[in-house]
């Protein structure tokens, strides 16, 4: 009688394990044009906050400043703010800015949330709240997002959504702001 059991109910149990393979839901991940940094999106993001953070800078990035974050951000956000630092058009309105956060002096410190809760290999964005304060006579505390995309293999910051309680000056993104 067992044997009876155990010869109709393997093969239905090999059926059935054959119906749940998970098959990714993208399997090509695209190509990055440029160099890229390696870890997850919370690495990444930290690594970039901490560049910035080390080396200051408002306004658009010149070519030097671009080149040194190029491996941090997207081929699409490298290209934007390449064409905008190139473009002839006045840009002095963005050079008070940080582009990469609310507040336009910068941040002094950055700890970008831990996204250990990828639910898949899948994902190709992910916003991280980053937390920023500025030190000084008036020390600031604000949280900004950062959207990291999959570019290629790569994790790579494509926009940043600025999220202080006070208007930025150029608008609610990083995109925005360079668009404008």
């Amino acid at each position: 009688m067992k044997n009876k059991a155990f010869v109709v109910l393997a093969p239905a149990a090999l059926l059935l394990s054959a119906c749940t393979t998970v098959e990714p839901a993208y399997k090509d991940i695209g190509t990055r044009v440029g160099p890229c940094v390696t870890g997850g999106p919370d690495s990444v993001a930290q690594e970039f906050y901490d560049l910035r953070i080390q080396q200051p800078g408002q306004g658009l990035p010149d070519a030097t400043r671009l080149a040194r974050y190029r491996p941090y951000l997207s081929d699409a956000l490298y290209q934007k703010l390449l064409t905008a630092s190139n473009q002839n058009a006045d840009r002095s309105h963005l050079n008070a800015l940080d582009l990469f956060s609310s507040l336009p002096a910068g941040p002094s410190s950055a700890d970008v949330a831990d996204a250990s809760t990828i639910p898949n290999t899948d994902a190709r964005n992910i916003p991280l709240r980053v937390q920023l304060k500025r030190d000084g006579d008036k020390a600031v505390s604000w949280q900004d997002e950062v959207l990291m995309v999959r570019d290629g293999t790569c994790w790579a910051v494509d926009d940043v959504r600025y999220l202080a309680s006070w208007p930025h000056a150029g608008g609610g993104t990083l995109s925005q702001t360079i668009e404008n």
